[in-house]
């Protein structure tokens, strides 16, 4: 089943469980996936993006509601962090488990010997070669600060 496809039936499920929360994440889970899908046709694409895409856009709304959630912490919003918070693990329940950081060394190196990079000038394939061998499992600024360290 297509993550699109889980993430339709879950909006279904919360709905008719009255989850507000699931519900409204959900529902700006879809529209950005619609977005997403009506830019790529007026690019030419003409069909919905595939899955790895949209682990893209889930990592992306993520991060984005850490980010608020570090900030409404540091502003004395502990409410509106806890709900940032509930937020991301509604959307992480449709991306894949995230690696360990021994299991993104190893990528790392596994990558860096794949492009046989030997300097930072490497840095942008390296980099390719991770996020296409595993969409949503890798923190890609974890990635990037150590494929940096190991070619600098």
């Amino acid at each position: 089943m297509s993550i699109r496809q889980q993430i339709a039936d879950a909006l279904r499920q919360a709905q008719k469980s009255r989850d507000r929360c699931t519900t409204a994440t959900l529902r700006l889970v879809s529209a950005a996936l619609k977005d997403r899908d009506i830019a790529a046709r007026s690019g030419g694409a003409g069909r919905p993006i595939p899955d790895e895409r949209i682990l893209d856009l889930l990592a992306r709304m993520a991060r984005q509601r850490e980010e608020a959630a570090g900030q409404y912490r540091a502003g004395g919003r502990p409410e509106l962090a806890e709900r940032e918070e509930a937020e991301i693990e509604v959307i992480r329940r449709f991306m894949p488990r995230r690696m360990s950081a021994d299991e993104v060394e190893a990528v790392v190196d596994r990558a860096i010997a794949e492009v046989e990079a030997t300097g930072l000038k490497d840095m942008g394939r390296v980099m390719a070669a991770i996020k296409q061998g595993y969409p949503g499992r890798i923190d890609g600024a974890a990635a990037s600060a150590l494929v940096k360290r190991r070619l600098g």
